[in-house]
């Protein structure tokens, strides 16, 4: 389980304050596809750093499985990078010199998880690319190559910066059919930030943020 509870987020900007997330409250279970929608400057980018202890909360408290994010030293928040989470970004990341069967290599080999890379590359459909470098691969390709990567760190949660932003509308919901997918692992939470309203269809539940507060939650 994870529970975010009364979290605010504040940036100084020059001499202003920017509250970019404002008594922010809600749970996420394992085993479901969450989806935090909403427009841009809303707060989604600022939660999803939150969620994958890339950013510290200025106030309020922040749980995964019992343990107290929110009061981890830097080192213990690396760990907590390291075994707990896993990130699927928008423009994918990969590195270019390395195949696809290395970019998910190198992933797996950070957790100590020796699990091939051809079995991540299967469930993602890719197994016939794995020789392939990112440039010779399509857009998709590329999402699902980054995917397999995550996925190969074994995480507990599985967090998605607009994953489909670059991809036309019929590859970008094979992408979603793939967290989806990959949401009903009981193991792992699957979270994806999106300002599309379409694929709200799609997850468990949907959080809605406007203006760095909750606006609504919907259990689907």
């Amino acid at each position: 389980m994870i529970s975010f509870n009364h979290i605010s987020k504040t940036y100084q900007v020059g001499d202003q304050e920017v509250k970019a997330l404002d008594d922010v409250s809600f749970s996420i279970e394992k085993g479901k596809f969450t989806v935090i929608l909403g427009p841009s400057g809303s707060g989604k980018s600022t939660l999803l750093n939150l969620l994958g202890g890339m950013d510290r909360a200025t106030e309020g408290s922040f749980l995964f499985d019992d343990q107290e994010v929110t009061s981890l030293n830097d080192k213990e928040l690396s760990i907590y990078r390291k075994d707990i989470v896993g990130f699927v970004f928008q423009f994918y990341n990969l590195v270019p010199s390395l195949t696809a069967s290395e970019n998910i290599s190198i992933a797996a080999q950070l957790t100590g998880n020796v699990a091939k890379s051809e079995i991540f590359l299967d469930k993602v459909g890719l197994s016939h690319r794995k020789n392939n470098f990112p440039n010779q691969l399509s857009g998709g390709e590329m999402q699902r190559v980054s995917i397999a990567r995550a996925l190969a760190k074994k995480p507990k949660l599985l967090l998605c910066d607009e994953p489909t932003g670059a991809l036309d509308s019929k590859t970008g919901q094979k992408i979603i059919e793939l967290l989806q997918e990959a949401s009903k692992d009981k193991n792992v939470a699957v979270v994806m930030v999106t300002h599309n309203a379409e694929f709200k269809e799609f997850a468990d539940t949907v959080i809605y943020l406007k203006d760095g507060k909750i606006n609504s939650i919907i259990e689907n």
